[in-house]
């Protein structure tokens, strides 16, 4: 039992392990039909958060694309906190192949980057299968991947600078497809 907010009592717990099952368990669970692609990150500590992410949001895929980081790499492994060892992960000589391969599964690829026909996050439809797109953390998202996604997503920005952490990118958009598929999925059952 916790305490809160000076002697006000409260009924709660922290959940302070992991999931309570084998990671054969959750190997087995459903993935949610989103794929996040990476388009040559610099950073590894990103590219590890981003799996911790992937991890929180069950994605079917991460693909990794050009020279972002990937298992087996130190920092991926310390930044990740193991993550490495149970998300779907796939590395590609280029964004331009991780495009395709989605593609050829189906799959509709949006882009998240700033440009004049980009769809703010908070107002998108989201398809059954989705992939997106991440870019660089100075450059963005290559042009020639850019010229291969069916639409774009962007996060509105307030400040001087137009871009946020690309783990942060991931984190705010990802979870908004997610709460969509979930809408979405709803909407059948209904």
């Amino acid at each position: 039992m916790g305490r809160c907010r000076g002697d006000i009592e409260t009924n709660f717990e922290v959940r302070s392990f992991d999931a309570d099952m084998s990671i054969e368990e959750y190997g087995r669970l459903p993935k949610h039909p989103l794929y996040i692609v990476l388009d040559n990150l610099r950073s590894a500590f990103n590219v590890g958060a981003i799996f911790r992410l992937c991890d929180t949001m069950r994605v079917s895929g991460l693909y990794l694309c050009g020279y972002t980081a990937y298992p087996p790499h130190h920092k991926l492994r310390k930044t990740s906190l193991g993550t490495v060892d149970f998300v779907p992960w796939r590395h590609f000589d280029s964004a331009v192949e991780a495009v395709t391969v989605l593609h050829d599964k189906g799959v509709q690829v949006w882009a998240a980057e700033t440009t004049s026909h980009s769809t703010p996050y908070t107002d998108i439809r989201c398809p059954r299968r989705i992939g997106i797109v991440f870019g660089n953390e100075a450059l963005g998202v290559s042009p020639e991947v850019l010229r291969l996604c069916d639409d774009f997503v962007e996060i509105p920005t307030y400040g001087f600078k137009n871009s946020l952490n690309v783990a942060t990118s991931v984190a705010v958009i990802g979870y908004r497809l997610l709460e969509a598929i979930k809408r979405e999925d709803n909407a059948d059952t209904a």
